[in-house]
C-alpha cells in the first residue's frame, strides 16, 4: 500500500481495523447547538439563545429539530442487511436539555425507524443545572434515556462565575436531586480542572463535593484554551491566573488518586466509572468505530469516511439540501490505511486496557511492528509505557500525563 505500516496482508485484513472501519455502524451522535450563553472555555459549534428561550418557545429549537429530522430519513441504515441497529445514542452539545420532551422523543422515534434501536442501547444526554426541571427529567427518561451527562465543572460560585457557566453551585444540587428523585440511575459528572484562578484545595473540594454525591461516572478535563474562545484573548497558557505545567499535573494526580479510593476505575484518560458504569458510546470513539453523525458541527465515520457537517446553523441548512439532492451520499475521501492506524493508536491508547499484542500483530508488518518498539522504549524505561505479555499500555498515572509526548513518537516513527 506504499506504507510503512501497510496491513499484514489481503487475509489478515479480513479481521483487520480496515474492516472494522467499514462495518455498519452501531452508535449515533446528535447534536443540539443552543445554549442560553457561550461558556468562556467553550469553542464548540452553538447557537446562544439566551436564558429565556428552550424548546418549548423557540422557533430556531423547532426549525432546527426539523431539519435534523429530514438528515436523518435521508442516511442510509447501512446496517440493514445485517439486521443492525443502533447500540448506542449519544446527544451531545450545545445543551441538549433545552429540548421539549416532544421534540427529543421526535428525534428518537425517527432514529428508530430508520435506523433500528437495540433493546438494551445506552442512550445518552448532556444536561446542564438550571436547564430542566423534574418533570422533563421525567419526560426524557420516558422517552428512552438511560444515561445522563450533568454539567457541574466546579463546586465554587465563583470559579462558575470566571468560567461564564450559566449556573450556580446550589443549582447544580437541586438538579441532581431532580435527576435522583425522577429515578435517574446512570449518570456522569463532568469536572474542569486547571481553571484560572483555582487552587488545589478547591480542585479537592469539587472533587469531595462531586463524589459525595454518588454518581455511577465521572469525568475530569484538564482545562485547554482554545483559539478564538474568550479564554483565549485574556489568558496564555501557563502564565498566571492559569497553573503551569507542574501544577497542572498535581490537579490530575489528585483527581486520579481521590477517585480511585472512592471506587471508581480510571478506564480512559479523562474517565473514571464505578465497575460497570464505563460510557458505552464513548469506547466507540476510543475504539475507532464507525458511526453516524447527525446535526450542526457533528462528525461522522462510516464506510471508510470522516465527514464534519458545517459549523453554523445557516450553513449546515445549505448543505443539508445538497445532501438530501444527493440521496444521501456524503462526499468525503476515504481515510488512508496510513490514517487508520495512526487514528487507532492514538484513540486506543487512552484506554487503560490499551491495544492487545494479537491486534498488532494481525494489522502491522514486521517492520511496523519493529519501529513501534523502538519508538516506546525510551518510554518504557521511564515507566509511561507497559509492555505487556498481552497488551501495550500507557501506564496510570504517568503514561497517561505524558501521552502527547508518547503519541508523537510513535507517529514520528511510523509515518511513511
Amino acid at each position: 500500500m506504499g506504507s510503512k505500516i501497510s496491513m499484514v496482508t489481503a487475509d489478515a485484513m479480513a479481521e483487520s481495523w480496515m474492516a472494522q472501519t467499514y462495518a455498519p455502524p452501531r452508535s449515533a451522535y446528535v447534536h443540539i447547538p443552543f445554549c442560553r450563553r457561550r461558556c468562556f472555555y467553550c469553542d464548540f459549534p452553538i447557537s446562544v439563545i439566551g436564558d429565556r428561550q428552550s424548546g418549548d418557545t423557540s422557533p430556531a429549537i423547532a426549525r432546527y429539530v426539523a431539519h435534523l429530522c429530514r438528515e436523518i430519513d435521508a442516511t442510509p441504515n447501512l446496517g440493514a442487511d445485517a439486521g443492525v441497529s443502533l447500540e448506542t445514542v449519544f446527544f451531545g452539545g450545545g445543551t441538549p436539555s433545552l429540548l421539549s420532551g416532544q421534540q427529543l422523543r421526535q428525534i428518537l422515534e425517527r432514529l428508530r425507524e430508520q435506523f433500528g434501536l437495540a433493546d438494551a442501547a445506552e442512550i445518552s444526554i448532556e444536561m446542564d443545572p438550571g436547564t430542566f426541571t423534574q418533570d422533563k427529567v421525567r419526560e426524557f427518561l420516558g422517552a428512552g434515556i438511560t444515561r445522563i451527562s450533568f454539567g457541574a465543572q466546579a463546586f465554587q460560585d465563583e470559579l462558575l462565575a470566571v468560567c461564564g457557566r450559566s449556573h450556580s453551585v446550589a443549582e447544580i444540587y437541586q438538579a441532581y436531586a431532580w435527576l435522583q428523585e425522577a429515578g435517574a440511575d446512570h449518570i456522569s459528572f463532568d469536572l474542569i480542572c486547571g481553571l484560572p484562578h483555582q487552587g488545589l484545595d478547591q480542585w479537592q473540594e469539587s472533587l469531595e463535593a462531586a463524589i459525595a454525591l454518588k454518581p455511577q461516572h465521572l469525568s475530569v478535563y484538564d482545562l485547554i484554551v482554545e483559539p478564538k474562545t474568550v479564554f483565549a484573548r485574556r489568558y496564555e497558557p501557563e502564565t498566571d491566573p492559569l497553573p503551569d505545567g507542574e501544577l497542572a499535573a498535581h490537579f490530575y494526580r489528585q483527581a486520579i488518586a481521590q477517585l480511585q479510593t472512592a471506587g471508581y476505575e480510571h478506564y480512559e484518560v479523562s474517565n473514571h466509572a464505578q465497575p460497570g458504569y464505563s460510557c458505552r458510546h464513548n469506547q466507540t470513539y476510543w475504539q475507532n468505530r464507525p458511526y453516524y453523525g447527525f446535526g450542526m458541527g457533528a462528525t461522522s465515520y462510516s464506510q471508510g469516511q470522516r465527514f464534519s457537517r458545517p459549523r453554523t446553523r445557516v450553513d449546515y441548512v445549505k448543505w443539508l439540501e445538497t445532501y438530501l439532492s444527493q440521496n444521501g451520499q456524503l462526499n468525503a475521501p476515504v481515510v488512508s490505511s496510513n490514517d487508520l492506524i495512526l487514528e487507532t493508536l492514538m484513540l486506543r491508547l487512552r484506554l487503560a486496557a490499551g491495544i492487545s499484542r494479537a491486534e498488532l500483530a494481525a494489522n502491522l508488518s514486521s517492520q511496523a511492528l519493529d519501529d513501534l518498539h523502538r519508538a516506546i522504549a525510551p518510554y518504557r524505561k521511564r515507566g509511561w509505557v507497559d509492555w505487556g505479555e498481552d497488551a501495550v499500555r500507557l501506564t496510570d498515572p504517568e503514561g497517561f500525563l505524558f501521552s502527547n509526548s508518547i503519541l508523537s513518537s510513535l507517529f514520528n516513527a511510523l509515518e511513511p
